[in-house]
């Protein structure tokens, strides 16, 4: 990376060279990243203890609570605490080691991967975490797929060794296999189950034994050579011996462990562990604070944006809405891409050319926030939103840019959302325009202006009842869902106009979303596939194109 001013010249004055090796400084401080996985794989009891490791809790919470045990500290919505599941992103921020560590957390249930996908958006690295018993599955292959097409670095962590699990290196075969990705063990396990002793560190053949911690608490780690007398002693002779094997096996007909090919997402580092007990999370963390890659630039209307660049500038990846419910609160998260953010700093916003002044930045962690006077790239800060920002917003200062929008995928279930008492009709249209702007449930409106009532397109049912619960207890109004019977969505890439030249259409219904593009809606595939065969030269997209310089239209 390149030191660069706002006219892309070499800085000059001696102040300006200060101000760089600063910026220098802090950038390279700076580790990013996101977990993405298949429900149930353990994702929020690792990022508890990574937060635990962090210093920046004290006590892990149980991921199902009961009583008084703590709920975990990034799900803050009640329906999170409720079913114990993650389905809001968030962002948690903390020092480790010498690095600020900004941790995406995100949603991970299945009906919420377009949360997860505009999240990825903002992550400059990856941890795939994987279950040892189940290997790869569904969610995680879809997520991995969307850091793929981004070139984003995987570091992947292989769960619940404590428990009965496949054979380490079929887990590694798979991943291969399936994935068309490379594996390097960073350590490797000795024993499963029951009988899981440890790791052994691949680089420094130290051998970590692990002790399970209390509850929630930091576990003992011990650390010996392998050729220690005393490691007979505490480890059998049988499970030793294996591990070793393995890695010799692993060292003649493995791949080699290669940095470039890591940060252009074709190698993955693999680690082994348990979260709920803590086997493996400090190693993990040590490591990949070694060979993630920091802040990368962006590409941009005036081409590649470099995180060095000393003009500010970052893009809104994320809408959040009632964070407090006390405040009615209204959060944009917007990830620092270049310069240096500044307290009270003035700002250009590309989709409309104003100016905005950034009084209130906020350092978000799960629902605590606290005011931030200053942040660097690969950080992410809160904005207040009164009804300004949109996701895919970028902000600059000086010479205009405008980064890459995030699209909006194809959602398959659709649903009238009817509010049955019109005395309510300003909350519920409050309601229903500010969970659109966020992104929790998009929103699409029939062409027939008299029919006012929205119709909540979503990728899982979850989503859906999301917003009804949102709704009743953030608005103060109860709805009804009436399915609609569709399972497909489609964009008109020539919009209103190419949909008129081929006439009457069936089998489908046309609606509008809220930028008043049209789409289509379809029972099935089949209906799809008729309609295409029937009208060839009428374009039909799975993603919504990204719009820029239009404000939505709203209930």
């Amino acid at each position: 990376m390149t030191l660069v001013n706002s006219a892309d010249e070499p800085f000059s004055s001696d102040s300006d060279e200060l101000i760089a090796v600063a910026l220098a400084n802090e950038v390279a401080k700076r580790r990013n990243f996101a977990i993405i996985s298949h429900p149930d794989a353990g994702k929020t009891t690792l990022t508890e203890k990574l937060l635990l490791y962090g210093g920046a809790i004290q006590q892990a919470g149980a991921v199902k609570a009961r009583g008084e045990q703590r709920k975990v500290t990034s799900d803050w919505m009640e329906l999170e605490k409720q079913r114990g599941i993650s389905i809001t992103s968030t962002v948690l921020q903390f020092d480790y080691s010498g690095k600020t560590i900004n941790l995406l957390d995100t949603p991970g249930h299945q009906d919420f991967s377009e949360d997860t996908y505009r999240t990825l958006a903002a992550a400059d690295n990856a941890v795939m975490l994987e279950d040892a018993a189940k290997g790869l599955e569904p969610q995680t292959r879809k997520l991995f797929e969307v850091c793929r097409m981004r070139k984003i670095p995987i570091f992947t962590f292989i769960n619940k060794m404590d428990r009965p699990g496949q054979e380490p290196l079929s887990l590694l075969d798979e991943i291969e296999a399936e994935l068309g990705l490379l594996t390097w063990a960073v350590n490797w396990p000795i024993g499963s189950g029951e009988q899981f002793r440890g790791v052994i560190d691949r680089h420094s053949k130290d051998v970590v034994l692990f002790t399970r911690g209390e509850r929630g608490k930091q576990s003992t780690e011990r650390h010996l050579k392998l050729d220690d007398l005393e490691l007979k002693e505490l480890v059998e002779d049988e499970l030793l011996n294996k591990a070793l094997e393995e890695l010799e096996l692993l060292e003649i007909a493995g791949a080699e462990m290669d940095l470039e090919l890591i940060h252009s997402g074709e190698l993955t580092p693999v680690f082994f562990g348990s979260a709920m007990t803590n086997f493996g999370v400090r190693p993990f963390l040590d490591a990949f604070l070694q060979m993630a890659q920091g802040p990368i630039g962006r590409p941009s209307s005036d081409g590649h944006i470099d995180p060095l660049r000393s003009n500010f500038s970052g893009f809104v990846f994320k809408l959040q809405a009632n964070m407090d419910p006390k405040h009615r609160d209204r959060v944009a998260f917007v990830r620092v891409c270049s310069g240096r953010f500044e307290k009270d700093m003035t700002v250009r916003h590309a989709r409309t050319g104003k100016a905005i002044r950034l009084s209130r930045p906020q350092k978000i962690f799960g629902q605590d926030r606290a005011v931030v006077e200053n942040a660097y790239p690969g950080d992410v800060i809160g904005l207040n939103n009164p009804g300004m920002f949109a996701i895919g917003d970028t902000l600059y200062t000086g010479k205009r840019i405008e980064y890459e929008g995030i699209p909006c995928f194809s959602p398959e279930i659709f649903s009238w959302l009817r509010n049955p008492n019109p005395s309510s009709f300003k909350n519920f249209r409050k309601g229903v325009n500010e969970l659109r702007e966020e992104g929790a449930v998009q929103i699409l409106y029939d062409t027939d202006q008299s029919k006012r009532d929205p119709i909540l397109a979503a990728v899982g049912q979850l989503q859906l009842e999301v917003v009804q619960h949102r709704l009743e207890n953030e608005y103060g109004v109860e709805t009804r869902l009436e399915p609609m019977g569709y399972q497909v969505a489609r964009w008109v890439s020539g919009g209103w106009i190419s949909l008129e030249k081929i006439g009457r259409i069936f089998n489908c219904k046309t609606v509008q979303d809220a930028w008043q593009r049209p789409v289509l809606l379809f029972k099935n595939n089949w209906n799809l596939n008729q309609l295409q065969e029937d009208h060839p030269s009428l374009e039909l997209c799975a993603v919504a194109p990204v719009v820029s310089g239009v404000d939505p239209i709203t209930l």
